[in-house]
């Protein structure tokens, strides 16, 4: 790969529109993108990491090297953090690093690149006192939020997905709003 490649880091969790995150990995790249996707390890049980790691600019990982590998993940320009469980925001804007995934989010948000965050989170939850003062504490420290219900289709199957060309737009509007 590269090192002229414009690199962003992809974080999912185990939500149902991670189970078509294939789809938008080729879409990313078709907008330039090379990816790294980082899933929790909920999120890696439901998708296949090998097969997106076989993609051409594509890096797939769930946990952090060993302090002795020197092998590190390249720079990134942008964080796309899609789908995000209820779990996963609320340790998120608590800064729990519990997870490679969710330690990578807490360094982004100091890291001064954009970061587009979309929920993936029943309405009955989004009520819940927590979720409200979690997104907000995100929002605060820079974090551009989607509104799910503006983004959520369903799918054939009936579950949950997203309008991943929306998702694309947000983060061409996060990068311009940052100057990159």
């Amino acid at each position: 790969m590269s090192d002229k490649s414009r690199w962003l880091y992809l974080v999912v969790t185990a939500a149902p529109p991670v189970l078509r995150i294939q789809e938008f990995v080729e879409m990313l790249a078709c907008e330039g993108w090379s990816v790294c996707v980082i899933a929790t390890p909920n999120a890696a049980s439901w998708i296949d990491l090998d097969e997106l790691a076989a993609a051409p600019g594509c890096i797939a990982r769930v946990h952090s090297g060993s302090p002795r590998q020197r092998e590190s993940l390249p720079r990134a320009e942008a964080v796309l953090a899609v789908p995000m469980t209820f779990n996963s925001i609320n340790k998120w804007a608590a800064g729990f690093s519990d997870t490679f995934a969710l330690g990578v989010l807490n360094e982004m948000l100091g890291a001064g690149v954009p970061i587009v965050v979309v929920p993936c989170v029943k309405a009955m939850l989004r009520r819940h006192p927590a979720y409200g003062a979690s997104i907000a504490r995100l929002a605060n420290a820079g974090a551009s939020i989607m509104d799910p219900d503006a983004v959520t289709v369903r799918a054939d199957d009936g579950l949950a997905t997203f309008d991943w060309p929306q998702i694309v737009t947000a983060l061409r509007d996060a990068q311009e709003l940052s100057g990159g």
